[in-house]
């Protein structure tokens, strides 16, 4: 019987009675030594703050509730050891992905976490440092936009956002949009909504969101179905309805990677004659595509459409011009 279930039975035993409970009777209901169930009291008291009394007279343990507005429970969530250690490494993960996002809501809960540990063999240090996230990309440095974009998109309200557009132009607008989902893609976070300025589904990179105020608007709610056509459908944080179908042959060398990667939920792959992989992606925005396709050098070839191929074959010459010289 694992410790954490052990303490949940020994609780819900001092619940259940009415009278004091014999050290004897509590040994049998958790299938332990003496000295293991006067350990598992002690911890109950030290580090979950239960009113565990003894009764001399009666030779047995109780809750002693005198003194409370309600009955004891066990404080805050209640876990076993296994949901214990996912919550855990869900926790280091967030922390990896976004360090410090977040960071002043769920420090209560961190230290509900460390005083459970307490009960446990190793430390939340333990298992923290077997875990290592690489992000490579990542450009959220601040999450005061974030927290209030995540307020408005949990409390079904619109927001009112100043977003700096990527590009030579960098154009800067203001405009009010309904948040539908957050988006966390390749190292970074990014605001599905719908906008009400161009009255249509958007994808917004919080780190390019300047300013944020929430409305007291309730938020135009898109259908489920359709958000996830708008996101799912085509290649890439472009999103939007696949237009074109993009047929890559990757050589022998590289075809035994490629062939186990996920690049979009409707990709199709086939093995060809010659030992090559070809792989057919669904996509609408090519900019993306294109630097994904760049990546693999010459252990690719584009097949079609002839745009996307002019698309990397412009992008290959602007490369040599620069290292001519």
């Amino acid at each position: 019987m694992d410790r954490f279930d052990r303490i949940y039975r020994l609780h819900n035993l001092l619940t259940n009675r009415r009278t004091p409970i014999p050290l004897t009777d509590i040994m049998n209901e958790l299938e332990c030594a003496k000295a293991t169930a006067a350990r598992y009291i002690e911890d109950m008291r030290r580090y979950l703050d239960a009113p565990l009394a003894y009764d001399r007279k009666l030779n047995g343990y109780y809750y002693d509730q005198q003194h409370a507005e309600k009955p004891y429970q066990l404080p805050g969530l209640w876990f076993s050891a296994e949901e214990l250690n996912g919550l855990l490494i869900c926790h280091q993960i967030l922390q990896n992905i976004s360090p410090g996002l977040l960071s002043q809501q769920i420090s209560q809960l961190q230290q509900r976490i460390n005083q459970l540990f307490k009960l446990q063999p190793h430390s939340p240090a333990d298992i923290s440092q077997k875990i290592k996230i690489l992000s490579i990309g990542r450009r959220l440095k601040d999450d005061a936009q974030f927290k209030k974009i995540a307020t408005s998109l949990f409390n079904g309200k619109r927001i009112d956002i100043e977003y700096t557009a990527r590009g030579e132009s960098a154009a800067q607008t203001r405009r009010t949009v309904s948040p539908q989902q957050l988006v966390y893609y390749r190292d970074n976070w990014y605001l599905a909504a719908h906008c009400h300025h161009r009255d249509q589904l958007r994808v917004f990179a919080v780190d390019n969101i300047g300013s944020a105020k929430i409305l007291e608007q309730n938020a135009l709610l898109i259908e489920p179905e359709l958000l996830e056509q708008f996101l799912t459908s085509s290649y890439g944080i472009f999103s939007g309805s696949a237009q074109h179908t993009a047929v890559l042959e990757f050589s022998k060398a590289r075809a035994k990677w490629v062939a186990d990667e996920n690049w979009h939920p409707k990709q199709q792959g086939q093995w060809l004659d010659n030992g090559n992989y070809q792989l057919s992606i669904p996509f609408n925005d090519s900019r993306e595509l294109i630097m994904d396709i760049l990546k693999h050098g010459a252990e690719v070839e584009v097949k079609s459409p002839q745009f996307l191929i002019d698309g990397v074959r412009e992008q290959i010459e602007s490369m040599q011009k620069i290292y001519k010289k």
